[in-house]
């Protein structure tokens, strides 16, 4: 790109910076009263299961061999479709009526989730309450460690952490600063493509390039733009160029 076709962009920045600023500002303003007014932040909560063998009556200390390991990590996908079941959001709904949760509530709102090859589970809950999403995961965590053995016929289900109440939880998503310069980059990006818009959309005749590029005629003359302040200073020194004239002269006879 040629430093004159800068300077020209820049140019059409300047002219309409009035029309970019204003986008800016009414943008930052829209996010910060949506962030810090409207929007509520959200916490979570989150529990961790292991799928492990049941221990053996006759080898309880045998350790488990890779064949296994691979069927518990199967049972895993298994697992998490049992915890998103009316089976056991049923049992949390009736034994946790202080939740106040439908059964499909619950669904909703509860995440499963594992990494891969691996037996660990992590159930995890967002909630507007960081009190009411421990209350949840920790519900739906307890009910289901009941239930596996009645349903798969093996009781494999060991909690490796419940959640916990703190003092000060941490909101989780965006922060109201991060949308605040999210929507004044956007608020820029929209403006100069709109003051690019309106310049192409702009037929009028500006410089000597516009007359050249419109007309196809050669520029002989220049009329430079006056200025109000221009037209003042000019009064002004006309005003005491005045004065002066009229002043009278003394003159002395030799």
């Amino acid at each position: 790109m040629e430093t004159n076709e800068l300077k020209m962009y820049g140019t059409m920045l300047r002219r309409r910076g009035w029309m970019i600023a204003l986008i800016v500002i009414l943008a930052s303003t829209v996010a910060a009263a949506y962030s810090f007014l409207v929007a509520k932040p959200t916490f979570q909560a989150s529990t961790k299961m292991i799928v492990n063998k049941a221990a053996d009556s006759f080898f309880p200390t045998q350790p488990l061999n890779a064949s296994e390991i691979t069927a518990n990590i199967m049972l895993v996908n298994t697992y998490k479709e049992i915890i998103k079941s009316r089976a056991i959001m049923d049992q949390v709904e009736a034994q946790y009526p202080e939740l106040n949760m439908s059964s499909d509530q619950l669904i909703r709102k509860v995440n499963v989730s594992s990494l891969n090859e691996t037996q660990v589970m992590t159930l995890s809950v967002t909630d507007s309450s960081h009190e009411r999403a421990v209350n949840i995961v920790n519900a739906v965590t307890k009910v289901f460690q009941e239930s596996i053995p009645a349903i798969m016929k093996i009781d494999n289900i060991e909690v490796l952490n419940d959640a916990k109440l703190t003092d000060r939880p941490v909101p989780v998503g965006t922060s109201p600063y991060f949308n605040i310069l999210v929507s004044i980059v956007a608020a820029f990006i929209l403006g100069a493509g709109l003051t690019f818009l309106l310049e192409y959309m702009d037929d009028s005749i500006r410089t000597e390039q516009d007359v050249a590029a419109v007309l196809g005629l050669p520029t002989y003359g220049v009329i430079p733009k006056i200025k109000k302040r221009d037209l003042e200073q000019g009064r002004r020194r006309k005003k005491t160029k005045n004065r002066m004239e009229e002043q009278p002269y003394a003159t002395v006879n030799q």
